[in-house]
């Protein structure tokens, strides 16, 4: 766990530092970007053109070069070519993955990363291809640790996106509560680029000043785990109306039965550890660092839950939930969609208060 802290907080600390050098104008000749908050990646390479190159030179200064088909002599030649009335330029390769080049490709661009000119940044953007060091590749890996910084862009904390959702929102005209901004949070996900659209529906239809859970529910469109939570919410209060149309909706949705299932599977080993949790009088907060959860509505809405069904039950719809996924998989002529209807009704008539 110490070892978990520790990379979090190196991490951290990068991402601090690329940050500060920014917006001091002391940008370095090398970058790794990769993470999966995409939109946080884009907006800082915006602001990387913004301070490397002047308005209206970037056709001669700004290089962005696709990784597939890349080789070292092209990226040679980019590099190698001198600012046009501009002190630096911004080069930006795209999902160039190079701890698996071949090995004479390798040991040029090592070659290239290690003596690259002042006048040029450099950035390698792992978006569709995941980034992945290899210490047994020394001088490539030396080459980046000391010309480079790996940045990460990490999903956001639950405080950070909620301060960045009551921006967005008042770009736009309006106000958001915390516990609102939380639950559009739990809704549409957490990564920046789902939120941007939801949030500009939202300022959109919303009449009034103050976005309410209403405007959010009339027109944002929930991810799979927002629809599955509710789902087995109705499914534990025996609300079957109501279960079966979120499941109508899923199927509408053309979410794949598997799918649904997967997220369902996972949302009961929640809910068994959200019981485990109050057996051990652990609060919210502890559920929220064993499963990585960047909100407190979901954690809390799982403890709520939890009150409502016993040890026994919780285990027995974990274990269901894997059988009926292995009968999905391994059971010839079975209906995928039949054999989630009946894990449902078998859940429901099992459910019990604690």
């Amino acid at each position: 766990m110490a070892t978990k802290r520790n990379d979090k907080s190196a991490v951290q600390a990068v991402y601090r530092k690329f940050k500060k050098d920014l917006s001091q104008g002391t940008i370095g000749s090398l970058y790794i970007f990769h993470g999966e908050e995409a939109y946080l990646r884009d907006y800082y390479l915006d602001q990387m053109k913004a301070k490397l190159i002047p308005g209206g030179m970037e056709s001669f200064n700004y290089h962005l070069l696709p990784g597939k088909g890349l080789t070292a002599q092209r990226l040679g030649e980019t590099v190698d070519a001198l600012p046009m009335m501009s002190p630096r330029t911004l080069i930006v390769v795209n999902d160039y993955d190079l701890f698996k080049a071949p090995e004479g490709e390798r040991t040029a661009m090592t070659k290239i990363l290690s003596d690259l000119p002042e006048y040029c940044c450099l950035v390698f953007v792992y978006d569709t291809v995941p980034y992945k060091s290899d210490a047994r590749m020394r001088k490539l890996a030396g080459a980046i640790q000391e010309k480079g910084q790996v940045v990460q862009f990490a999903r956001q904390q639950q405080g950070d996106l909620v301060d960045w959702i009551g921006r967005r929102f008042r770009a736009l005209g309006h106000e958001i509560d915390t516990a609102d901004a939380q639950y559009l949070i739990f809704l549409c996900g957490d990564l920046m680029n789902g939120l941007i659209s939801e949030i500009g529906k939202i300022g959109a239809f919303a009449k009034n000043r103050r976005v309410t859970r209403q405007d959010i529910d009339a027109v944002a469109i929930p991810v799979i785990d927002a629809k599955v939570f509710e789902m087995t919410d109705a499914l534990g209060r025996r609300q079957m109306d109501q279960a079966f149309a979120t499941l109508g909706d899923l199927f509408q949705l053309r979410q794949e039965p598997i799918m649904i299932l997967a997220v369902l599977g996972k949302h009961f080993r929640q809910l068994y550890t959200a019981r485990v949790a109050l057996e051990a009088r652990q609060s919210s907060r502890w559920l929220m660092e064993l499963w990585g959860m960047r909100s407190t509505y979901p954690a809390d809405k799982l403890m709520d839950m939890a009150r409502r069904h016993g040890l026994d039950w919780c285990r027995t719809a974990m274990r269901r939930c894997a059988e009926t996924d292995l009968a999905m998989k391994s059971v010839a002529g079975a209906d995928p969609n039949d054999l989630l209807v009946s894990l449902m009704l078998e859940l429901a008539a099992g459910g019990r208060a604690c």
